[in-house]
């Protein structure tokens, strides 16, 4: 008899185009985790409403971007369910009922509550949805029963979070969720061009949907060692982040080649440059090909919508009636 898969949950927000940080970040390990898990991976419309609420013209095209881009990375539809979180109000319910018995202390605490109110200054978060975004994440994650959560190390306090909100329900109405264990995933150092963190908000992204042209374009203007100056000086390939994308995108003995000609002055930044971006524009020829076939199909990215949904919608609404039962209401 073939052991049950345990079942893991994780969701993106669709605040734009996916770029690099996002493939290594998050969606190269969730296609990792298909084959060993039963996966549920969701767009969090609702969680993007957080941060963006003046401004929703655009939510609904990021979604199907997203899906598409999901499915150009190597998500498949036949062994992941994939769902938009606003289309099963049964979140909703649930994020009510949670709000209902957690503290606020403990909202309070959110390490990425004060980091966001201070990195997003040009923002008024002074909402309630976003100091209360920990209880729908929570709700989230606990309404599919998920046995763990594929997170990095800096987001191990939001599961927590959500295994001390299952923990209260459990204990104020007897045992209905599991508290969902934080699962590791390892991930490659991705800067932006200018070696701050990747991020739309920079504007110092590569998408996964750019064009040769583009990658060129935005590869040329990539910041190296910032203490070589001319061809001349000899690089320390150690500080440069073009070398990073080199250990992703560049074989072993090239890789060893340009590691030594930089340092000895043998080669210039804009020759390391060219070669980095042809080797990532042929790494990222098979996404850019298979998301020409979805973008000319949309039948068949609203049907994967449509039938992902369908399917999470069964689940949440069967734990709803544990919930409802629990609650006596």
């Amino acid at each position: 008899m073939t052991a049950k898969k345990k079942r893991i949950l994780s969701g993106m927000r669709p605040t734009g185009p996916l770029h690099l940080g996002n493939l290594y970040g998050a969606l190269a390990n969730w296609i990792k985790m298909q084959e060993e898990y039963d996966c549920f991976f969701f767009i969090a419309d609702w969680h993007a409403l957080t941060s963006s609420y003046e401004d929703t013209g655009s939510i609904a095209d990021y979604v199907r971007q997203m899906i598409i881009d999901w499915l150009s990375a190597g998500l498949s539809p036949e062994k992941s369910t994939i769902f938009v979180q606003s289309h099963i109000k049964e979140h909703a319910e649930l994020f009510l009922l949670l709000s209902m018995i957690t503290p606020t202390s403990w909202l309070e605490r959110n390490p990425t509550y004060k980091d966001q109110i201070t990195q997003l200054s040009n923002k008024d978060l002074s909402t309630y949805g976003f100091l209360g975004y920990p209880v729908l994440m929570a709700a989230d994650i606990i309404i599919y029963k998920a046995d763990g959560v594929p997170v990095g190390v800096d987001q191990v306090p939001h599961t927590e979070i959500t295994r001390e909100i299952a923990r209260r329900f459990n204990n104020f109405y007897g045992k209905v969720f599991p508290e969902p264990e934080a699962i590791l995933t390892q991930t490659p150092k991705i800067l932006g061009i200018d070696r701050r963190k990747m991020s739309k908000s920079y504007d110092n992204a590569i998408y996964l949907s750019d064009t040769p042209n583009d990658i060129k374009s935005k590869v040329s203007r990539m910041i190296t060692d910032p203490q070589r100056a001319r061809k001349s000086d000899p690089g320390n390939p150690d500080v440069c982040n073009v070398f990073e994308f080199h250990k992703l995108y560049t074989d072993d003995q090239t890789i060893n080649e340009i590691n030594e000609q930089c340092r000895c002055a043998q080669i210039g930044c804009v020759d390391c440059k060219k070669i980095m971006a042809e080797n990532l524009i042929e790494a990222l020829g098979p996404i850019n090909e298979k998301r020409k076939y979805y973008e000319a199909r949309p039948e068949i990215v609203e049907e994967i919508i449509v039938t992902g949904t369908d399917k999470a919608r069964r689940v949440a609404r069967k734990t709803m009636e544990e919930v409802r039962s629990a609650i006596k209401i």
